[in-house]
Parts: structure tokens; C-alpha cells; sequence
């Protein structure tokens, strides 16, 4: 009698664990992953109260449209400046590289940067960052633009997914400090791909 009570306890603990880690959301490989991060209270920037009851972000549908191959050209004389963030911190970035592309038969050429601290860190020596502008801002994506995050090719095509673009933290919460996207890095027409504008609680 004992034994089976035992074995009804752990059944019961099982199936209430398996009803609480419900899987959460996601079309793609990045889609899981980031909505495992987002959930995740040691890495996720969401304040407590939008975390409690999150099951994910709102992204728009994955088009390989959105999915180009880009030319780049290096800019290896470029200065390191002070990028603007939403806080009085400033971000010491370089552009690393001119990237040009089409989509919808429309060209465009935005810049690549490269950040001075990152950089230095382990993990991240050959990570590029490109921010960018579109139409859908302040409409169905997040009003300040949106990130993509890039490393250094091994030639001069690089992939650019804008099914992975992200939003900046501070979309989610203001204690962060997020570089703000240069006006210049702006695409204009609407790129309906990755992360949708986040309906906070």
C-alpha cells in the first residue's frame, strides 16, 4: 500500500509538472529559441509581470522573401564613434561594412557595425550588428526599428534573415539601454518579417 501510494504521488508531481512547461510557441528554429530566452527569468528582459503569463512573441509568418544574400564592402578606415542609445550611455561602434541587397526588385545598401566592447568579449569577436528602419514601424513592429545579428563572412556574400530580426530590450523594459538605429539604415517598404511589436501587460 505504501509502495503504490509512493508510485501515486510521483505520477500526480509528473503530470503537474508536464501541464505547467507547457512548449511554447514558435514556427522556426529561432522562434523556439527566442521565446525559450524570453521566458527564461535569468536571461529574459521582460519585467515579471509580462513574464508571468507569457507564451511567446507575436512574429509575422516566416517568407522566404525576407531572405537575401547581401554584398559586402568592407570599410576598414572607418572611425569609432559614439552610437546614441535610449539612455546617456553611448555604444563605441565602427561600420564594420556596407551591405547591398534587393528585395522586391527595390535595392538598398545599409551599414554593419561593429562594437568596440563586444567585440572583446568571448563568443563575440566576429559578431556584426545591423540595425535597421521600415515601414512597419510604429505600426506592427516596435516604433525604434528593429536588430539582426551577424557574423563576419568568410567572403564577401553574407546572409541577411530578416525573419530573425529581433526588437531591442528596451521595447520590453526601459531599464535597458538600446543603440538607437541610425536614420540612415532605413529600408523603405514594409518588411513583414520577425518580431511583431510586443503588447506589454
Amino acid at each position: 500500500m505504501k509502495h503504490l501510494l509512493i508510485l501515486l504521488i510521483v505520477a500526480f508531481t509528473t503530470f503537474s509538472c508536464a501541464q505547467e512547461k507547457r512548449p511554447l510557441l514558435g514556427e522556426t528554429e529561432f522562434q523556439k529559441e527566442i521565446n525559450a530566452e524570453y521566458k527564461d527569468a535569468s536571461k529574459s528582459p521582460l519585467k515579471a509581470k509580462d513574464r508571468k503569463n507569457f507564451q511567446g512573441l507575436d512574429f509575422f509568418e516566416f517568407d522566404s522573401t525576407y531572405v537575401v544574400i547581401a554584398k559586402l564592402v568592407l570599410t576598414p578606415d572607418s572611425k569609432w564613434f559614439k552610437m546614441k542609445t535610449t539612455t546617456s550611455r553611448v555604444s563605441m561602434e565602427r561600420v564594420y561594412g556596407v551591405i547591398s541587397f534587393q528585395i522586391n526588385k527595390n535595392k538598398y545598401s545599409l551599414n554593419v557595425y561593429q562594437g568596440q566592447d563586444l567585440m572583446k568579449e568571448a563568443g563575440y569577436e566576429n559578431y556584426l550588428f545591423l540595425p535597421f528602419l521600415d515601414n512597419t514601424n510604429g505600426e506592427t513592429s516596435y516604433g525604434g526599428g528593429r536588430y539582426i545579428d551577424l557574423r563576419i563572412p568568410k567572403s564577401t556574400d553574407l546572409v541577411i534573415d530578416f525573419n530573425k530580426a529581433y526588437n531591442p530590450y528596451c521595447a520590453y523594459n526601459d531599464k535597458y539601454s538600446c543603440p538607437i538605429v541610425p536614420r540612415g539604415n532605413r529600408i523603405d517598404e514594409k518588411i513583414e518579417a520577425g518580431v511583431k511589436a510586443f503588447k506589454k501587460q
